[in-house]
């Protein structure tokens, strides 16, 4: 069984909410991969929040057009890595186990459902030094295995 990563500190006082998330690397033929920041200037890896009835797939499809307002195909599970956070903006405490695929041909071919990111294009080490999650920049690195 392989060992999942874990990031962030469990303070064992706070009550955590269950946020199961997928996220994907999206990259270009020359490497640089695809980041989302957030309004509040964070960046992540494009995906997000499983919603109920969906499994990792159909939720990264979902995010994908959201986001990017692209479709893809969704490659090689590249594995999952566990994150416990406090989120300001919510006010709420997080057990994130974040699943992180590969995606293959990417096509931007709409306008993001969701307006308020901005899309950045980035070298895979400085996308790894942007990124806000440990667990996003595990994917990084676990991509970059590949």
């Amino acid at each position: 069984m392989n060992h999942i990563p874990v990031f962030g500190e469990k303070n064992e006082e706070k009550n955590y909410q269950a946020r199961y998330g997928v996220y994907s690397i999206v990259a270009r033929e020359n490497k640089e991969i695809c980041l989302v920041q957030a309004p509040n200037g964070a960046y992540f890896l494009p995906g997000g929040e499983i919603e109920a009835g969906e499994d990792q797939e159909k939720a990264l499809h979902r995010e994908l057009m959201e986001e990017l307002g692209a479709t893809a195909e969704i490659g090689e599970f590249l594995g999952q890595a566990d994150e416990y956070f406090y989120s300001s903006h919510r006010d709420k405490y997080y057990y994130n186990p974040a699943y992180i695929y590969n995606t293959k041909n990417v096509r931007f071919d709409s306008k993001p459902l969701e307006d308020f990111n901005h899309i950045s294009w980035f070298d895979p080490e400085t996308a790894i030094s942007k990124l806000k999650r440990g667990s996003h920049k595990w994917g990084v690195q676990e991509w970059l295995k590949k």
